[in-house]
């Protein structure tokens, strides 16, 4: 009898766990043979060099709503899972690399980054590029992890186009150029690989240089009429993010959700999770 009821408990944990999870977290849309589901090279023009990214298309006509991801430092967690999901989901889902960064050209610059990520929405909203990707410009978001967090708060904060931004254990870099010296340099200097033309010494005087400039404290006014949705995790970061949305509330916001999470930097064990909280947020963008 025990055990048929753990058996009968599993069954019913399971699905209801089923139902909470999106269906494109795990399961294939059918296929569209008139107009499949693929993937396009980007080279994005950006001050002067052509800055590397994939488009992951779904299958469809027309054009469809698109989420930009941007990595974090140096981005050895590309959430790839992520953008596989999110197209199975119908929609875009753009990833690139910041000048300097995996192969894209140039030198790796903090604050390059935030142009890269202007550049990237100027060519998706190209007409021209817009119609050959299928983009709907008019439903564009973007999504950040760790220091791509930053660079989406930063420039949704600018960009009242976007239809909402995803802060995923966003680094403030304005509070990480407010430590001491010797600290940042130590934690660029484990964070440097696949980064052109930096040293940790270099990099940790830019964020020093820029502390003020780079605080998430400039984007509270810019993102109060933003849908915002903000998860933490147990990384370190969560009273960063923490306080931003209550500056955002204290401002009059009443459009961020606020997530937080026991899991690590990486989400490592909370994959289905993240993608499950992402996509059922994107679908209630208007």
């Amino acid at each position: 009898m025990r055990s048929f009821v753990l058996a009968l408990t599993a069954f019913f944990t399971a699905s209801v766990y089923a139902q909470s999870v999106p269906a494109a977290v795990y399961s294939d849309p059918p296929a569209d043979a008139a107009h499949p589901a693929g993937m396009t090279v980007l080279h994005v023009p950006s001050h002067g060099v052509l800055i590397n990214g994939l488009v992951y298309q779904p299958s469809g006509a027309g054009a469809h709503p698109t989420l930009i991801i941007c990595h974090g430092l140096p981005g050895n967690e590309k959430n790839l899972d992520l953008a596989q999901a999110v197209r199975r989901a119908g929609w875009n889902a753009v990833t690139f690399n910041y000048r300097g960064s995996w192969g894209s050209p140039g030198v790796y610059r903090f604050a390059q980054n935030l142009e890269d990520a202007r550049a990237v929405l100027a060519y998706l909203r190209d007409p021209a590029n817009a119609r050959r990707l299928g983009i709907d410009t008019k439903r564009i978001a973007m999504a950040g992890h760790s220091m791509g967090g930053w660079v989406t708060a930063l420039t949704a904060a600018q960009d009242h186009e976007l239809i909402g931004a995803v802060l995923v254990s966003a680094a403030d870099m304005g509070a990480i150029g407010r430590q001491p010296r010797q600290r940042i340099v130590a934690l660029m200097d484990d964070d440097k690989e696949a980064l052109a033309g930096v040293t940790a010494e270099s990099m940790a005087d830019e964020v020093i240089e820029n502390a003020k400039a780079f605080g998430f404290a400039n984007t509270v006014s810019g993102l109060t009429q933003t849908p915002l949705l903000v998860l933490s995790a147990d990384d370190g970061l969560a009273p960063e993010t923490d306080a931003l949305v209550k500056a955002i509330a204290a401002n009059g916001g009443q459009k961020v959700t606020s997530i937080h999470v026991k899991t690590d930097h990486g989400w490592s064990d909370h994959r289905i999770l993240l993608e499950s909280t992402i996509i059922d947020w994107l679908a209630g963008l208007k």
